[in-house]
């Protein structure tokens, strides 16, 4: 792989995966639309789709303690890469799953990932999911990243997915879509920092369709600039079921936040709770941190990271 990846890959790959190195385990690196490095391991098998661009994994029932890395790199400009890759996730897992995509375009023309991600989470089987997107390059063309992901839990499984956008994502459009059996339970958590022009809309859509399901939604994002942000969730409880919806904006400069959560009952035992929060950075919280040393700069910035972490 060292001899295939440049300093500018590496470096993508350890914001957006923490990759230093061939990471253990089950293995796909994507570059540029091609396959760069591939490993699969004695109970994860990762195989080329013959239908679509993209790959099919499948994790062994009762599989624990393992992690599959799949990052993706683009570095040349008018690229748009469309990969569609599934996971099978067989029943009892317990399994870590490490994704998210890097752009660095030094040119004119646009740079596009599109990843469509489908996880079918087997009975009692959990799941960690974690997807980083960052942009960089001093080139002019767009960033582009409009990832899709879909999420079918059979009974007693969970999953735990945290989609992170960090900087330089010139715009994006997030689609979120997820189905829960009997007793499945799913946590979403989104980060998200724009700034600049940018543009970032995400769609969510959480169908409690068992008994006992529940789903927690969390959306937490920094807007800057002139940059604009949608964020449009919707959970539907189906039966007896929880889910809770949270909204949370910093907004600064002239950024603009639009927070649209919705809920839709469709049995008297659902138990569904929404709230949303937009507001800019407390003075005093500004005025706390430079008596302790820190400049005024210096003090945003420390008051941003610990809100987005």
């Amino acid at each position: 792989m060292a001899n295939e990846l440049s300093s500018i890959d590496m470096n993508l790959l350890a914001e957006i995966a923490n990759i230093h190195g061939m990471p253990k385990g089950a293995v796909n690196i994507r570059k540029d639309g091609e396959l760069v490095e591939r490993h699969s391991s004695a109970n994860i098998e990762i195989s080329t789709k013959t239908d679509h661009p993209g790959i099919d994994i499948h994790i062994a029932p009762g599989t624990r303690g393992e992690t599959v890395h799949i990052p993706v790199i683009v570095t040349m400009a008018g690229v748009k890469d469309v990969v569609y890759n599934t996971f099978y996730i067989g029943e009892d897992c317990d399994v870590n799953i490490i994704a998210g995509c890097g752009i660095h375009n030094s040119g004119d023309e646009a740079s596009e990932h599109d990843g469509i991600h489908t996880f079918y989470c087997g009975k009692n089987s959990r799941v960690r999911y974690i997807e980083k997107h960052y942009g960089e390059g001093e080139g002019t063309g767009e960033r582009i990243l409009n990832p899709v992901t879909n999420v079918i839990m059979e009974e007693g499984s969970q999953c735990e997915m945290e989609l992170v956008q960090l900087r330089g994502v010139t715009s994006t459009v997030r689609d979120t879509n997820a189905e829960l059996a009997a007793g499945a339970k799913l946590v979403l958590t989104e980060k998200l920092l724009t700034h600049d022009n940018q543009t970032a809309t995400s769609n969510m859509k959480v169908e409690l369709k068992g008994e006992d399901s529940s789903v927690q939604v969390i959306s937490r994002s920094v807007a800057q600039d002139n940059s604009v942000q949608v964020f449009n969730p919707l959970v539907i409880g189906e039966t007896a079921c929880r889910g809770h919806v949270q909204c949370d904006a910093i907004i600064m400069g002239n950024a603009k936040v639009k927070a649209i959560p919705g809920i839709e009952a469709a049995s008297e035992d659902a138990m569904l709770v929404h709230e949303a929060a937009i507001g800019k950075i407390a003075g005093d919280q500004i005025v706390k941190l430079t008596t302790l040393g820190l400049t005024e700069e210096e003090a945003e910035q420390e008051i941003l990271d610990d809100f987005l972490n």
